[in-house]
């Protein structure tokens, strides 16, 4: 039986969406989290990558994803649930003004922001310009970066700076 939290719905967004970690695990991940009742209903899913796709796309990719990737039978009303939250905006991450597309997507004032850096971590400094530029951090707004951050001590160092000027320890 699936359990129902009342929790304050969020969009998950999902840099670097097209990325093997995004599809091997992370997206799998959000749709176990579906089936067991734990997504608030109005969360969003919102895949962020380069690549120039339609909606409908993604859609189909991460279906592909799921099927390939969950190795039990899927409940197919579950993962339409699922499928029917995602969005997808395209962005150059390197591109500060590119992430006002993303803006469009997400809403700041009934949902929290959940940023997912499932990229190389040489490009999360840029992707925190572009959120900061976009206007999509507050108090609010959290960070998920995946260990290890960086190839030595000194790139970490540098790595979580950046990453620090933009969100307090609490949101990281």
């Amino acid at each position: 039986m699936a359990n129902h939290l009342s929790h304050k719905p969020c969009d998950l967004v999902l840099f670097g969406t097209k990325g093997d970690l995004a599809r091997r695990k992370l997206l799998p991940s959000l749709y176990q989290l579906e089936l067991a009742g734990l997504l608030a209903d109005e969360t969003c899913v919102v895949g962020v990558a380069r690549q120039d796709l339609t909606l409908e796309e993604y859609v189909a990719e991460v279906d592909n994803a799921l099927n390939t990737f969950i190795k039990e039978e899927l409940n197919q009303e579950v993962k339409e649930r699922f499928l029917a939250r995602l969005k997808y905006c395209q962005v150059d991450m390197k591109d500060a003004e590119a992430y006002k597309q993303l803006a469009e997507l997400v809403d700041l004032d009934n949902r929290t922001m959940v940023n997912y850096f499932s990229t190389p971590p040489s490009i999360f400094g840029d992707i925190c310009t572009g959120l900061n530029h976009a206007g999509l951090i507050n108090d609010e707004t959290r960070v998920v970066v995946e260990k290890p951050i960086g190839h030595c001590l000194e790139s970490s160092k540098v790595i979580n700076d950046k990453i620090a000027e933009f969100f307090n320890e609490n949101q990281i």
